[in-house]
């Protein structure tokens, strides 16, 4: 929930009083039982709560994107069930699902997107990793370039490819197996990046364990790590460095 729309609302006589003072009595958050809803997080975060829809009955998630639109917020749920989606669907047809991400979305306000976010694979596998960080970077206003099936076992697609992966504000790296892809890539450019380890690999890659540690060890600066298939947390902080950049670099 925006507190500055909902001023800016009252003021231009779109809601009244008694409306603006509901909306204000369920900040910073809404108990409806089960959660409790961060409808400040826009205003301290400068971005919407993600719902992460693993573990929750089809109703539960229902129930919390139904209170998330009731307010006018724009709602992201990751590694959501097409059951799930299904459900949500049946009432609020407007909610969008991707199955490949699994990510489920409803966007009533979308910014404009801007900067560059490059999200580069390893190889193809690792794509629905690659398509979580993805499609929650754009949720969160920025441009994506995708660079898929780049990995270094045949680097010259990497080289093929690396200006233009240059020039983004923020690059996501995503890889299985040994887990290189983000030390290579890290050594090549100038800004921020964020590796994801991925679960793709044979037994001694341990489930993603193998390219976390990888991963973790590289020599090269400017690399951070997020854990095993954590696409959403890469975009999302992918997306955060991309929008203070472009603040500082206004067009």
């Amino acid at each position: 929930m925006d507190a500055g729309k909902i001023l800016d609302d009252f003021r231009s006589g779109v809601i009244t009083r008694e409306q603006a003072l509901e909306r204000l009595n369920i900040l910073p958050y809404e108990d409806i039982g089960f959660a409790k809803l961060d409808h400040h997080r826009q205003l301290r975060r400068g971005g919407v709560e993600t719902v992460f829809c693993a573990g929750k009955t089809a109703e539960q998630v229902r129930a919390i994107f139904e209170r998330f639109q009731a307010v006018g917020d724009n709602v992201l749920g990751t590694r959501a069930t097409a059951e799930q989606a299904e459900y949500v669907r049946a009432s609020m047809p407007q909610v969008q699902y991707d199955p490949a991400s699994r990510l489920l979305t409803l966007v009533r306000g979308p910014k404009p997107q801007i900067g560059c976010v490059a999200v580069c694979t390893g190889g193809t596998s690792d794509l629905p990793v690659a398509e979580e960080a993805a499609g929650t970077a754009e949720f969160f206003g920025a441009r994506v370039k995708r660079f898929y099936d780049v990995g270094i076992a045949g680097i010259h697609r990497l080289f093929a490819c690396i200006d233009e992966i240059r020039t983004a504000n923020a690059i996501v790296a995503i890889a299985g197996m040994e887990g290189a892809l983000g030390g290579v890539i890290a050594g090549l450019v100038s800004v921020p990046v964020v590796a994801v380890p991925t679960s793709v690999g044979y037994g001694a890659s341990f489930k993603g364990v193998a390219p976390l540690l990888t991963m973790l060890n590289s020599c090269a600066e400017g690399m951070s790590v997020v854990n095993i298939d954590n696409g959403f947390g890469a975009g999302y902080l992918a997306a955060r460095i991309n929008t203070l950049t472009e603040k500082g670099h206004p067009s």
